[in-house]
């Protein structure tokens, strides 16, 4: 269970708080120092935030300079070779970089599958009803992979399809779908495959090239560790050039963005967002300091692993039953045990971490991310804070079977101990 000490702790915000005027003058003092157990936004270390402190020109020499070895470091990661793969950035969040890629590679004359099943696949589906690409939906629950056998089905039955789309970590439920067999079954097809591997990629290895992804879009507030405010999109060289002329909107012209950068030397076509850029490119060399997608993969599984085994000797028990990623996971409450949400939520960020809502609507949920600058300590920190909770809230005895917070906190010690 120890994280190798090899890796480096960089320096997380010291405590402080700050006063707000929220209407009328009446000051309202706010807990600043709190961690966030979320999918991203997620919390960075102090130093990627200092170099938010500068201030570039887009257009500086420098500053492109920095564009273009985030570009390389990034293909890097993904197992790629720059002969054949290249990396645009997109201005927004993820959904703009999902929405660059849905409206820029597929023609009017085309259409894609959409494997989805969670919200973020859903979202795909209003993408392209918004664009008017045609498109055809493959649902699963929540709770279930997409099956590559019935994506080969699909596509058996309907050769107009020529792009396969789907989610990697879905964090609606906190499921890693098996992209690799779907991405062979695509390729079998002839079919162009994009994957929105937003909340895993840098967390999780995955080796775009052998995999035949053609199209991999992922963001800087995820598992790089950087700040929200641009989506990256590793691609398929030969397909992003055929795929110029096809997009549905200018601003997310994935073929003119990358045309630019690479015409202008890293230079984005519009507005960049230069903060944020200063700061992902910190990440990745904090990433690199680290130990790189191995050693990030490993802390994250260890958090995953230890969280859950701690949630369930305190009575939780996860929504999941199989395919359970190691970014975020769905609690549901202990049975016939009534929980408010917003209660807990208040308690735990006001002694140091923000938890996450559910997102499924048929059940009662929660959800515990454990990407970001998170480490063992904080897990055993969180889980105790639950165990306070529910002792004052008279919930630990038909939870746990106990009374005595010192007797959870034990059995949690020993539920992770054993893994």
């Amino acid at each position: 269970m120890a994280v190798s000490a090899r890796i480096p702790r960089f320096v997380h915000s010291a405590p402080h708080l700050y006063t707000a005027t929220i209407k009328k003058g009446t000051p309202i003092t706010m807990n600043r120092d709190y961690k966030l157990l979320t999918p991203g936004p997620l919390t960075t270390t102090r130093t990627v935030k200092e170099e938010m402190l500068f201030d570039h020109c887009t257009w500086d020499d420098d500053y492109k300079a920095i564009t273009q070895k985030i570009r390389a470091d990034l293909l890097e990661l993904a197992h790629c070779n720059p002969s054949e793969y290249t990396t645009v950035l997109m201005q927004g969040s993820g959904t703009f970089g999902v929405e660059s890629v849905l409206t820029s590679v597929i023609g009017a004359d085309e259409k894609v599958l959409l494997c989805t099943n969670g919200a973020y696949g859903d979202r795909q589906v209003k993408i392209c009803e918004y664009a008017g690409i045609d498109y055809v939906q493959y649902a699963e629950p929540y709770d279930r992979i997409p099956d590559a056998a019935h994506v080969a089905e699909i596509l058996d039955n309907d050769p107009s399809i020529t792009h396969v789309s789907m989610i990697h970590s879905e964090t609606t439920s906190g499921l890693l779908n098996d992209i690799e067999s779907v991405a062979r079954v695509a390729k079998a097809h002839g079919c162009t495959f994009i994957v929105d591997a937003m909340s895993s990629f840098g967390g999780v290895d995955i080796p775009v090239a052998d995999w035949g992804i053609d199209f991999l879009v992922s963001s800087a507030n995820k598992c790089i560790q950087g700040v929200p405010g641009f989506s990256f999109i590793i691609c398929n060289t030969a397909k992003l050039e055929a795929s110029r002329g096809k997009a549905r909107s200018l601003s997310l012209d994935l073929w003119d963005q990358w045309n630019t950068l690479e015409k202008d030397g890293g230079k984005w076509r519009y507005t960049s967002p230069t903060h944020v850029v200063l700061a992902f490119n910190r990440a990745l060399d904090e990433m690199k300091a680290e130990g790189g997608i191995p050693a990030r993969s490993a802390r994250y599984a260890t958090n995953n692993r230890m969280l859950i085994a701690r949630m369930k000797a305190l009575g939780f028990g996860t929504f999941l039953k199989e395919h359970q990623g190691p970014i975020i996971t769905t609690f549901t409450y202990p049975e016939g045990v009534s929980f408010d949400f917003a209660d807990m939520y208040a308690f735990i960020k006001e002694r140091g971490y923000a938890i996450y809502p559910g997102k499924l609507t048929d059940e009662e949920t929660f959800r515990l991310g454990n990407i970001g600058e998170i480490y063992p300590d904080d897990i055993r920190r969180v889980t105790e804070l639950f165990a306070m909770y529910m002792a004052e809230r008279g919930l630990l005895e038909p939870c746990a079977g106990t009374t005595d917070i010192a007797t959870a906190i034990e059995a949690m010690d020993e539920a992770s101990a054993a893994l």
